[in-house]
């Protein structure tokens, strides 16, 4: 099961904490969605989601302020002694003493949050979603051409890098080379990104590596990008038949979502990065609603018909 730390969120989402008594590290978070905790407050905690971040709104706070001290004491214990990561007080809103000597009391973190509510559920929603989305790592180099998330593999040393750097060159960006980290974000979108470790290096054989960020400047460099189209370098074989038209899609498959593929053979003298540009546009062309092999195969059955009048 994928987590994320909550010290990782608080740096993310720009939390305090309000309670700084409370220690934040080591405490994981393991689910995606998120709880209003209206009704536990109210005192009814069946069904309660108690593993999710529980974020507290202006409703809810003028809520609590209706209650008597007795009854607000009760519904308090209960929810700060259950299995809560954090509780999160958003749109300016603040936790009442009684609140923070429980938070104090059951080591649970008190944070807050400048922006509104509905804002803040739907960025956290959001960025958990990618941050504990099933994730894989393959061999390939990813770059964004023209917009569109370009995933390049092949054999070690076909020469995956070499087209991004030209691609580079052309004023395009990388995102990774060598490792490529894959997220599932929804049930159709993949998202590319790199390790921490080998992010905007490449690996040139007989050179060594490069700083692309560096070299180039952080125009040349994307931290994520959803994943497209995939190319396949493959050495040329004379009596190996290649597609020339186009009209049958092929298709590879990542964590469940099929992404086309298109398998380009290799000889000296091939200018692979004009190669993937030029598949770059005609996928994003392919999406705007025109198909250019359909489009000939359209126009060779019209000169058909009118020969057989």
């Amino acid at each position: 099961m994928q987590t994320v730390t909550l010290n990782k969120m608080i740096d993310k989402l720009k939390l305090t904490n309000l309670v700084p008594e409370v220690e934040t590290e080591g405490i994981e978070i393991n689910s995606s969605e998120i709880n209003r905790p209206a009704l536990q407050l109210a005192g009814y905690f069946e069904h309660f989601a108690c593993e999710r971040v529980q974020i507290i709104g202006y409703v809810e706070y003028s809520y609590l302020k209706s209650l008597d001290e007795e009854e607000k004491r009760k519904n308090y214990e209960l929810f700060m002694s259950s299995r809560i990561p954090c509780v999160i007080y958003a749109s300016r809103t603040e936790p009442d003493e009684m609140m923070i000597e429980l938070a104090k009391k059951y080591k649970k973190p008190l944070l807050s949050s400048d922006r509104a509510t509905s804002s803040l559920m739907a960025e956290t929603i959001r960025w958990l979603n990618v941050e504990l989305a099933p994730c894989i790592s393959i061999h390939g180099v990813l770059v964004d051409v023209y917009g569109e998330g370009v995933l390049i593999m092949g054999e070690s040393g076909i020469g995956k890098s070499e087209a991004a750097l030209e691609l580079l060159k052309r004023g395009h960006r990388l995102i990774t080379d060598d490792v490529v980290e894959i997220h599932k974000v929804s049930d159709d979108t993949l998202v590319g990104t790199s390790p921490e470790i080998t992010r905007h290096f490449i690996e040139l054989r007989g050179i060594g590596i490069i700083d692309v960020k560096t070299l180039y400047g952080v125009e040349s460099v994307k931290g994520t990008q959803t994943l497209d189209m995939v190319i396949k370098l493959e050495e040329w074989d004379k009596d190996k038949e290649y597609d020339r038209l186009g009209l049958n899609e092929e298709y590879t498959e990542f964590l469940g979502n099929k992404i086309i593929c298109h398998s380009i053979p290799i000889r000296p003298g091939r200018n692979l990065a004009i190669i993937v540009e030029a598949a770059a546009v005609n996928h994003r062309q392919k999406k705007m609603g025109y198909n250019a092999a359909q489009e000939l195969y359209r126009r060779v059955q019209e000169s058909i018909n009118k020969n057989k009048r």
